[in-house]
C-alpha cells in the first residue's frame, strides 16, 4: 500500500521530514528549473504550475531535489493507479528485466504480452470480453483514439463521428477534432449533460433527457446536415472537461440510440479505467457495454500502453491498417499485468468508490462555508472543485461565473502546503484530485486538510475583506 504521509491541516512550507532525503543544493535546483525554461518548448504546461523537481517517489508522496514532499493528486493525469513505484509494479518490472527477455518485439507474440492480454480480458464487460479483439496501438492514449475512429470508419464505410461539447480525447490531429473547439466538419457536436451550467437551463434528469432527445433529432432529423456516423465517442466521465459524470441513465440512452441506428459506441476510457471511478470501468456503473473501448494510462502500470478493445465483427481492417513501432512495450505489458491483477485482487475500484463518496461529502460540508465553491462532483477518485465568482452573475443570470483565476491561485497555495493538484474545465476554474486507489484515509484527511487551507489562503489574497469587516 502506500507510505502514510502524516495529515497536520496546515503543514508549515519548511516542517521537518523524517526519512533519508535526496537533494541537490538550492542553486542546483534552481538551475534544472531554469535550464528546462530555457530549452524546452513554449507547449509545456504542467512545468509551468508545478515548478519542482521530482527525485523521489513513493505511492501518495514525491520528494522535490530541494528535500521537499508533496502529496501527488495529480497521479500522471490519472496514470498511477497504485502510486507511484508500487512493489508489485516494481518486481514485475524487475523480472522481465532480470529474465533476459527481449524488451523491443513490435507485435510479436510473447509470454508477457498473452498474460497482459489474459489479465485484461477478465476484467472487461462480460458481454465485451466474450466476443473481443485487442489492437496494441502505440504508446499513448491519443494513439488508441485515432486507432478506434479509424477502425469504425472502415467498418462501417461511413466518414462522420459524433462526439460532445466539453470533450477531450487527445492532442492527435484525430483526436483533437473529437474533442470539444474543434471544428472538424466530419465530427459533430452534441451537447454532454451537466446539472451544473445545464446547456438547457433545467440540469438533473430533465437536462440529460433534452440531450438525448437532441442526439435523436439530429440523427433523424434528413435536414439535420449530419448524415449516419461511423461511430459516437463519449467519455463516461469527461475529466479536462470539469470532471463531469454522465448521468448513468443518459449512458443508457446512447447505447439504445446508436444500437438502434448500427452506430458503433466508442468508450473513451483513458482516464476513467481500472478502478479509478468505483468500477473497475466506469461504464459499468450504467451497465452499458460498448463496442469499443480505448484504453491507456492506467493499463500501463505507469508506463507507455494503449490499446483498443472491441466487438470481433469490428475487425474489417487490412494487416498494417493501425501500427506503431512501439506498440509491443514488455515492461509496461508486465507492469500493466501487475496493476490489473492487484486492482481487482484486492477490491480497489469498490475502494475508490466508498472512500471517493466520502471525500465528495467533505468537500461539499466545505462548499456550505465557501460561496466561492461553485460545485462539487465527481466519481470514486475522481473529483472536482468548480470554483466562481459569488459576487458576479454568469451569463444565465442565474449561476455565478467561473474564476480561473482565483482556482489558479489555489493550485499555487496547494503547492505550497505540500500537495499537487490539477486544474482543468470549460475556463480551467476546475480543481481537480486524482489520488492513487492506494490512498489511506488517513491521507485522504491530509489532501482535504491541506486543500481546505489553501482554499481560505486563496480567497483572502483574491477578494480581501473591506476594512473594518468582521472575520
Amino acid at each position: 500500500m502506500a507510505v502514510t504521509e502524516p495529515a497536520p491541516a496546515v503543514p508549515p512550507a519548511a516542517r521537518a521530514l523524517e526519512g533519508p532525503r535526496t537533494t541537490v543544493d538550492g542553486s542546483a535546483h534552481e538551475g534544472i528549473l531554469r535550464r528546462q525554461a530555457q530549452r524546452e518548448s513554449a507547449a509545456r504546461t504542467y512545468a509551468r504550475s508545478l515548478p519542482i523537481v521530482p527525485v523521489r517517489a513513493r505511492g501518495l508522496t514525491i520528494e522535490g531535489a530541494d528535500g521537499r514532499r508533496y502529496l501527488d493528486c495529480l497521479s500522471g493525469a490519472g496514470t498511477l493507479a497504485l502510486g507511484h513505484n508500487h512493489p508489485v509494479v516494481l518486481e514485475a518490472i524487475r523480472k522481465v528485466l532480470d529474465s533476459g527477455a527481449p524488451l523491443h518485439v513490435l507485435d510479436l507474440a510473447t509470454p508477457v504480452k498473452d498474460a497482459f492480454v489474459t489479465e485484461l480480458f477478465a476484467t472487461l464487460p462480460a458481454g465485451l470480453a466474450d466476443d473481443a479483439r485487442v489492437q496494441f496501438c502505440g504508446p499513448a492514449g491519443t494513439d488508441a483514439v485515432e486507432a478506434a475512429l479509424k477502425l469504425v470508419r472502415t467498418a462501417t464505410g461511413r466518414s462522420g463521428v459524433l462526439a460532445f461539447s466539453g470533450a477531450y480525447h487527445g492532442m492527435t490531429a484525430g483526436a483533437l477534432d473529437a474533442s470539444g473547439g474543434a471544428t472538424d466538419v466530419r465530427v459533430a457536436r452534441l451537447p454532454y449533460p451537466r446539472s451544473y451550467r445545464c446547456p438547457f437551463g433545467v440540469g438533473g434528469d430533465r437536462g440529460a433527457e433534452l440531450a438525448a432527445r437532441w442526439t435523436e433529432s439530429v440523427l433523424d432529423d434528413p435536414k439535420s446536415g449530419i448524415p449516419t456516423p461511423a461511430g459516437m465517442i463519449l467519455e463516461p466521465v469527461q475529466g479536462e472537461g470539469g470532471v463531469i459524470p454522465a448521468p448513468d441513465d443518459w449512458l443508457r440512452r446512447m447505447r439504445e440510440i446508436t444500437e438502434a441506428r448500427s452506430i458503433p459506441l466508442i468508450a473513451d476510457e483513458i482516464q476513467t479505467g481500472v478502478g479509478r471511478t468505483g468500477a473497475f470501468w466506469a461504464v459499468e456503473h450504467s451497465g452499458v457495454v460498448p463496442d469499443v473501448m480505448v484504453l491507456s494510462k492506467a493499463i500501463g502500470g505507469s508506463l507507455p500502453l494503449a490499446v483498443i478493445v472491441y466487438r470481433s465483427e469490428l475487425d474489417a481492417w487490412e494487416p498494417g491498417a493501425h501500427a506503431g513501432t512501439f506498440r509491443g512495450n514488455q515492461l509496461a505489458m508486465a507492469a500493466g499485468a501487475a496493476t490489473l491483477a492487484y486492482v481487482r485482487e484486492n477490491q480497489l475500484a469498490e475502494r475508490a468508490g466508498a472512500l471517493g463518496a466520502r471525500m465528495l461529502g467533505q468537500l461539499q460540508g466545505l462548499a456550505a462555508a465557501h460561496p466561492s465553491i461553485g460545485d462539487v462532483r465527481g466519481r470514486g477518485l475522481m473529483i472536482g472543485v468548480e470554483l466562481v465568482d459569488p459576487e458576479a452573475t454568469g451569463p444565465d443570470g442565474l449561476t455565478p461565473p467561473p474564476d480561473a483565476e482565483l482556482a489558479r491561485a489555489v493550485q499555487r497555495h496547494c503547492l505550497d502546503r505540500g500537495l499537487i493538484v490539477e486544474l482543468g474545465g470549460r475556463l480551467g476554474a476546475v480543481v481537480r484530485l486524482l489520488p492513487p486507489l492506494t490512498l489511506t484515509d488517513e491521507q485522504a484527511a491530509a489532501v482535504l486538510d491541506r486543500f481546505a487551507d489553501a482554499l481560505a489562503a486563496a480567497e483572502r489574497a483574491h477578494r480581501p475583506r473591506p476594512s473594518g469587516s468582521p472575520h
